[in-house]
């Protein structure tokens, strides 16, 4: 006799039901190989089901060779349908240790305030669109996107970034990643080097080294990459900078520095590679015009709009020099054919119409008003224990604390306190320079969160020093 239960009240057919039980019990080893199932009759009288509902099961278990039938003999489960079942519960443990806390407050750098998304505008532009649209946009799209977005693209970072460009020049991404992973393929070969400013972001880091290229790092200071430390003796291929916003210091790069790369660029035939990391929300005076408006074919610019809008629109783009669009036109179509077309449309008329620039100035104020009072917090909880630095642009600020190093094991102690915070050593090159200092994003956090939250990090690296 078989025991499998029915759920008669399921949206499941019955003879799916049985199907899977019977699968289970085979694959698992319930059922072992040469064991005879009862006749179709049986199970049916059995199960209380339709005769026909067991001729269907069988027939689908033999079409896949579960079972095998001898004429005169009855059913029988075939050898090879045991699959050794792994015990899965430690992965289910390690899964749920890596969920976070519900009452930690993290200060993860780069997320905006996604409660802010303009929702009903992005709404009723995408319904108009979706209304109106003709059929054929439906249909697989041009690996360097749509021509109304980079035409549009054109004109609005001329205007507020000073990028020099046609929309040729233009290929949309899904996102700065894809952005860079392209730049990666596009100019790295193994054994070939790239310049970077040290520290940058650990992930930007890895997409570069995985071509197989050696990374010779720069360090940075209060004015971003120091260029007179630029090496003569090496061949790059492109030197790869933030420096409008430098991640993690927050420094700008100034004109004096800027014309020292370019000259270096042209006398060293390389590029440099210019991440325009989150330069829209500047709080002491206007946004600083882009590296590439120097020199539009030595300047690979990268941008995307997960920080200014939502990371879940996975749109961003490359300018490029005009002798690198074909071939990067091509590594696009062989990566994912092409970014969501629609997605591309909505974006477009977005930004045409005006309501982009009107929510950057809206986001400015917000962000502004959160790092004041973050500033303000960490003056008053921690006195003159803190300093803060790179807190002119962006959603995140650098913390230095006296005498304190950020050991793995002081991390976990905050952790423990309810708080993740994020260590600057995570995105060096060159180890052991910044072990005092952390890095504070405080673009999606609410000011009761960052209150507390910053009375925990005194809690956690105080006064447990008692």
């Amino acid at each position: 006799m078989l025991w499998i239960p029915i759920d008669r009240s399921s949206d499941i057919p019955l003879n799916r039901q049985v199907y899977q039980q019977i699968r289970e019990k085979i694959l698992n080893g319930h059922l072992q190989a040469g064991e005879k199932l009862p006749s179709t009759r049986e199970l049916s009288s059995e199960l209380q089901v339709s005769r026909n509902v067991i001729l269907d099961t069988y027939d689908q278990l033999l079409a896949e060779g579960f079972l095998l039938a001898r004429r005169g003999s009855g059913t029988f489960v075939a050898e090879g349908a045991f699959l050794t079942q792994h015990d899965s519960s430690f992965l289910l443990h390690e899964v749920s240790e890596k969920k976070p806390k519900n009452n930690i407050i993290n200060f993860r750098s780069g997320i905006p305030a996604l409660d802010l998304f303009p929702r009903k505008t992005w709404a009723k532009l995408s319904h108009q669109l979706w209304s109106d649209i003709e059929s054929t946009n439906f249909g697989y799209d041009s690996p360097e996107g749509r021509l109304e977005l980079r035409q549009t693209l054109t004109h609005y970072l001329l205007r507020t970034r000073g990028v020099n460009c046609q929309p040729e020049q233009i290929v949309i991404t899904s996102g700065a990643t894809q952005a860079m992973t392209l730049v990666s393929r596009l100019l790295l070969t193994p054994k070939d080097t790239a310049i970077m400013e040290d520290p940058i972001t650990n992930d930007i880091q890895t997409i570069f080294k995985s071509s197989g290229a050696f990374i010779y790092p720069i360090p940075v200071d209060e004015d971003g990459m120091k260029t007179d430390l630029l090496p003569e003796n090496l061949h790059p291929k492109f030197i790869f900078l933030t420096p409008s916003h430098q991640f993690p210091l927050g420094s700008t790069l100034p004109i004096q520095r800027r014309i020292q790369l370019i000259n270096f660029a042209r006398r060293n035939n390389c590029f440099l590679v210019e991440d325009d990391y989150d330069s829209e929300f500047r709080y002491e005076g206007s946004p600083v015009s882009s590296l590439q408006g120097l020199d539009s074919e030595r300047v690979l610019y990268i941008g995307s709009f997960s920080k200014i809008l939502s990371p879940a629109l996975r749109i961003g783009y490359i300018v490029l020099p005009t002798h690198l669009i074909e071939k990067c036109r091509q590594l696009k179509w062989f990566t994912d054919l092409h970014t969501p077309s629609l997605d591309q449309l909505i974006l477009a008329y977005f930004i045409k119409e005006g309501y982009l620039e009107r929510h950057i100035a809206k986001m400015k104020k917000f962000y502004k008003s959160q790092r004041d009072f973050l500033i303000q917090c960490l003056h008053t909880t921690f006195s003159n224990k803190v300093k803060v630095l790179g807190y002119s642009t962006g959603m995140h600020l650098i913390v230095e604390l006296e005498d304190v190093h950020f050991s793995k094991e002081l991390l976990l102690q905050i952790e423990q306190f309810g708080v993740k915070v994020y260590p600057v050593e995570d995105h060096t090159i060159e180890k052991e320079k910044y072990t005092n200092r952390i890095i504070l994003g405080y673009g999606h956090l609410k000011k009761n969160e960052i209150e507390e939250g910053v009375t925990r990090l005194f809690q956690a690296v105080y006064d447990e020093k008692k």
